[in-house]
């Protein structure tokens, strides 16, 4: 008998479904392994690249996908954005060879629960899915010094900045738009949230980053509190 996805998780015993994508099968089969002995967890799938993860996840609403960056055809970035538009109560985990920053601050925009590289053991993976599924994001300690690192250096730029110039004015609707960015909603969540369009919000998010001179929505948050444009509780 099928089970009705609108009453899963309804009883407090429901394993946590996990979907594991990687194009390597032979790490795929030791994941699921490892899992597959584990109380009270369950794995749903398996999947060979991002195309799949999305596919697969719209189909099968796991709770914990793990999946690694560098896969064919959609890669694991690209995947977990489209995985959350399609699931926002999947929470991803990559888990990947990759100890690139950039790899590390592009999964966070788009999603993900979770970074941990392939050097942990596998015997670990269990705890990692309790965690996340339990509410926590994990990080290798790695990746974790240099995402500090990284938001130290944006601190310090916009203390330098502050102390050249006033704080550009942003107008009402651009202050509500980045108050919605800070609490990490989506440009089609934003948009939903103000009754506008998702290109007006491109527009806004655009002219913030103009305005600020900045690159990204994340220097834009940190610049933004530092600046007492915005408090996030």
């Amino acid at each position: 008998m099928s089970e009705n996805p609108e009453t899963r998780g309804a009883v407090a015993n429901d394993p946590i479904r996990v979907l594991i994508v990687d194009d390597h099968a032979l790490f795929r089969r030791g994941l699921e392994m490892v899992l597959a002995g584990e109380d009270g967890i369950e794995v749903i799938g398996e999947g060979s690249d991002g195309l799949e993860a999305i596919e697969m996840a719209g189909d099968l609403l796991p709770d914990i996908v793990l999946m690694d960056i560098r896969m064919p055809r959609r890669s694991g970035i690209e995947a977990c954005t489209a995985i959350k538009d399609a699931v926002p109560s999947a929470k991803i985990v990559m888990l990947t060879i990759s100890d690139e920053e950039e790899d590390l601050f592009e999964a966070i925009k788009a999603g993900a629960t979770g970074y941990l590289l392939k050097e942990i053991s596998i015997d670990e993976v269990p705890q990692a899915v309790r965690a996340v599924h339990g509410g926590q994001s994990l990080i290798s300690p790695s990746m974790a010094s240099k995402l500090i690192t990284e938001f130290a250096s944006l601190a310090k730029r916009s203390e330098e900045r502050q102390q050249q110039v006033p704080a550009p004015k942003l107008t009402e609707r651009e202050m509500e738009v980045l108050r919605l960015v800070a609490r990490g909603l989506g440009n089609r969540e934003i948009a939903k949230e103000l009754f506008i369009s998702e290109n007006t919000v491109k527009n806004h998010v655009r002219n913030i980053l103009e305005k600020l001179q900045l690159h990204s929505r994340m220097e834009a948050v940190v610049y933004a509190v530092r600046e007492k444009l915005l408090e996030i509780t």
